[in-house]
């Protein structure tokens, strides 16, 4: 796209946003509205946020587990934009993408899945229930939000496979009587462009109301964000890493009766990305690339659910989510970032749907509450990559169909035996199925896996504002098949199991002024799956490790005064193989992959109601190793993240700016991957 262009399109954001506000019948709203648009902003009490992090409603204090949450006022306010984002400000939580869009690599508490198995992952994610079962597709829009919830630790019992290290549970705004509409345009630009493209764009819009009051409802969402490439590729003088990210969302909500309440919602996300922000590690030139082939990607997220709620008494309430989400992926690559032909990798039809059932029947009295359920998906995947060369060693093709079917049982049962100490029960079994056909020198395989997790916790709330809980909770990973396996002692690798121990405090002081969490916990890692060398070319997925992890978690919130406030977070992590080695060597000892040993975040907010508004955000990460050898790593880094404006009942001004300081902190595997330079911008915001 030309810059010209590009600049048009920058101001023209700023000004089909001012055309909606001036064009758009607020007279008529104004007076019902004002009242709506102060509340979204009203101080609240620390902690009278109500979460469902254990699929029950529930104060966030009360749940005997780390979580960290972030309303809808407080994700506008970090500026968050991707699910990439959000472990900026989650204790001991890293996300990091491998280059290709939308698949990213979640760590919690040290614990990740290899890259090779797409089809499970570490942590979990739930939008609205709608689960995201591989790192495939682990991405959302995060527009129109009422909360993301990040539980931290095994989430076995409740959630079930690939969730071992924890979950993210997104929760979409539920439309109601009362018309909402929220409209944002921003024009940025980075402060670092080796290819001389610096624009970075967005627009937000959602709106929601009845169509007929009490009874029917509805909500939409929109959202556009585009990234300029700055990276050059001094072979053909293309520009790289240029990327367009497209998403919607429209939810239909119908109250046929009081007790019961159905959502149908359906989304789509597509991102479209020219080249990448990989390089050569022996590159001298930092964004320069001498590529021949400037690569594509595609990636397309479908996404549709029907939630249905039904209180059968006072305290008796039935769930239903069916869910199905379909994600494509189609792009190509140079692998050997050079300006020969070495390795040029394409993938066309790449493609994963899931189709997902889960049936819950709840009850909750003041004394006793406790939950059942019943859960079964399908899954199909298809992986299609091809390679060539001008070298025939290096040409090859892989095409597979991967289909799996699981079903569990579920329940778990809160009861207070006194007034202060509650004791916490669960338990679920699940069976998952898998079978794999295509080009495979097994021919086809199939194999199945049945587990058990179990949770015993105990709460003792020794005031209204102090509770202190202990927690023995397992979580497992699936099991998987390596395509390429010529030895049938590779052809398949089994789950990996987790059982955590951790304690924790939750707090209100000082008048409820001071909100104060801790936990520490220790984990025990078994049939750990790794990236395990077979001889020195073979690399494959088994589970040759054992590997345990302890750290601390701590976060704050401070309420200075009326409008200032102190937010900060604190997460310690020491991951280690307790027991691995394979045909390159033994790695007891060392840290496992993909686990910074700290991370931090540090943030000071002034919001004057009617006035000034000023935030500041200090991110860090500690050390993290790529391999398990502990040769290559990221060292340390910090980001500063800061946004000042003027905020009015309806309408706010935004100055903001990412990464400020402008730090490098790219990661350097078996190739370069660069990180994205400071950003800043302009941001406009209007709300009725």
């Amino acid at each position: 796209m030309k810059k010209g262009v590009k600049i048009t399109i920058s101001a023209a954001y700023l000004i089909s946003l001012a055309l909606i506000i001036s064009i758009y019948p607020v007279g008529a709203l104004a007076q019902d509205q004002t009242t709506q648009s102060k509340s979204e902003r009203e101080t609240l009490d620390l902690g009278a946020i109500t979460v469902t992090a254990e699929k029950q409603e529930e104060n966030v204090q009360d749940v005997s587990l780390s979580l960290t949450v972030m309303d809808a006022l407080d994700i506008e306010d970090m500026n968050i934009e991707t699910v990439n984002e959000i472990a900026d400000f989650v204790p001991n939580m890293m996300n990091w993408n491998d280059g290709m869009a939308t698949v990213n690599k979640v760590t919690i508490r040290g614990i990740s899945a290899p890259s090779f198995t797409r089809n499970s992952t570490s942590v979990g994610m739930y939008v609205d229930g709608v689960p995201t079962l591989g790192n495939f597709g682990f991405e959302e829009g995060i527009v129109d939000l009422e909360r993301i919830e990040v539980l931290r630790g095994p989430q076995g019992t409740l959630y079930g496979k690939n969730t071992q290290a924890g979950a993210i549970n997104i929760i979409t705004r539920r439309p109601d009587n009362d018309f909402r509409l929220r409209v944002s345009a921003e024009a940025g630009q980075w402060m670092t462009s080796e290819s001389g493209d610096r624009l970075t764009n967005g627009a937000t819009v959602s709106f929601g109301g009845p169509i007929l009051k009490d009874k029917l409802f509805y909500s939409l969402a929109g959202d556009y964000k585009h990234k300029d490439g700055y990276i050059e590729n001094t072979t053909n003088n293309e520009t790289e890493f240029e990327r367009d990210n497209t998403f919607g969302r429209v939810k239909l909500r119908w109250i046929p009766t009081e007790d019961l309440d159905i959502s149908l919602q359906s989304s789509s996300l597509l991102y479209d990305q020219k080249g990448n922000n990989m390089n050569s590690l022996e590159a001298d030139d930092r964004y320069q690339k001498t590529s021949d082939l400037v690569g594509d990607q595609e990636s397309k997220i479908d996404s549709q659910s029907l939630t249905i709620s039904y209180d059968l008494s006072g305290s008796l309430n039935l769930t239903s989510i069916t869910s199905r989400k379909k994600t494509t992926f189609t792009g190509t690559s140079d692998f050997d970032f050079s300006s020969v032909h070495s390795a040029h990798g394409s993938q066309d039809g790449t493609e994963s749907e899931t189709t997902s059932q889960e049936l819950r029947l709840d009850s909750k009295t003041e004394r006793l509450n406790w939950l059942v359920g019943l859960y079964v998906d399908n899954e199909k995947r298809n992986d299609v990559y091809s390679q060539t060369s001008i070298d025939p060693n290096y040409v090859y093709t892989l095409d597979t169909k991967l289909t799996g079917n699981a079903q569990a049982l579920f329940g778990q049962v809160g009861y207070f035996l006194t007034e202060k100490l509650k004791f916490i029960g669960g338990l679920r079994y699940e069976r998952q199925i898998f079978d794999i056909e295509g080009l495979l020198y097994a021919g086809d395989l199939d194999d199945s896996w049945e587990n058990v997790s179990p949770k015993i916790a105990a709460e003792y709330h020794a005031t209204q504002d102090l509770m202190t809980y202990i927690d023995i909770s397992e979580g497992y990973r699936t099991g998987g098949f390596n395509g390429l396996a010529n030895d049938p002692e590779y052809y398949q690798y089994d789950d990996e199991s987790l059982r955590s121990y951790e304690i924790g405090i939750k707090s209100l002081l000082l008048n409820k002024s001071l909100m104060l969490n801790a936990a520490l916990f220790y984990m025990d890692i078994k049939d750990k799956q790794v990236e395990e060398v077979t001889d020195t070319t073979l690399v494959f997925v088994t589970n040759a490790a054992e590997a345990t992890s302890t750290g601390v978690e701590l976060e704050l919130t401070a309420r200075i005064t009326d409008s200032l406030t102190l937010v900060g977070g604190y997460g310690y992590t020491d991951s280690k193989f307790r027991k691995f080695s394979d045909a390159s060597g033994d790695y007891e000892g060392n840290k496992t992959t993909y686990s910074p040993d700290y991370t931090y975040n540090i943030s000071v907010q002034y919001r004057q109601e009617n006035s000034f508004y000023v935030r500041l955000d200090l991110i860090g990460y500690g050390e993290m190793y790529f391999d398990k050898a502990n040769d290559t790593s990221r060292e340390a880094y910090q980001l500063v993240n800061a946004k000042v404006g003027y905020e009015t009942d309806h309408f706010d001004i935004y100055l903001y700016g990412k990464n400020i300081s402008n730090e490098e902190y790219d990661s350097d595997t078996s190739f370069t991957l660069y990180s994205d330079p400071g950003e800043y911008g302009l941001q406009v915001v209007g709300r009725f």
